[in-house]
């Protein structure tokens, strides 16, 4: 599938999500996401984009500061902390996985 092939460099995901590639260091270094690495580099799927577009929600919308979502997450599926719809969850690649026993980060 190609939504978790991992193929975008972390300036063209930095660019893509308008975030600081420094902030997506800081994301993986919290543990909040492991992006693929090739040497030095990182590589970024779309599944990779859509959940650091959900931390950011997590965030700047609810207040959750990263290690609050990495505690949470460790109980609890993202789409319950942050109450995604269920048109939104139908479409959403960690809900569709969590069938398959995903093991969050």
């Amino acid at each position: 599938m190609i939504t978790d092939k991992a193929f975008f460099t972390i300036g063209t995901a930095s660019t893509i999500l308008n975030l600081h590639p420094r902030t997506l260091r800081i994301y993986e270094k919290e543990g909040l996401f492991s992006p693929e690495r090739k040497g030095a580099w990182r590589y970024y799927s779309v599944n990779d984009l859509d959940w650091i577009k959900c931390i950011r929600i997590m965030i700047h919308e609810r207040g959750i500061n990263t290690s609050s979502i990495r505690k949470l997450l460790e109980h609890m599926a993202c789409w319950k902390i942050v109450d995604c719809p269920p048109e939104k969850r139908k479409m959403c690649t960690a809900h569709l996985a969590s069938n398959f026993s995903l093991k969050w980060v």
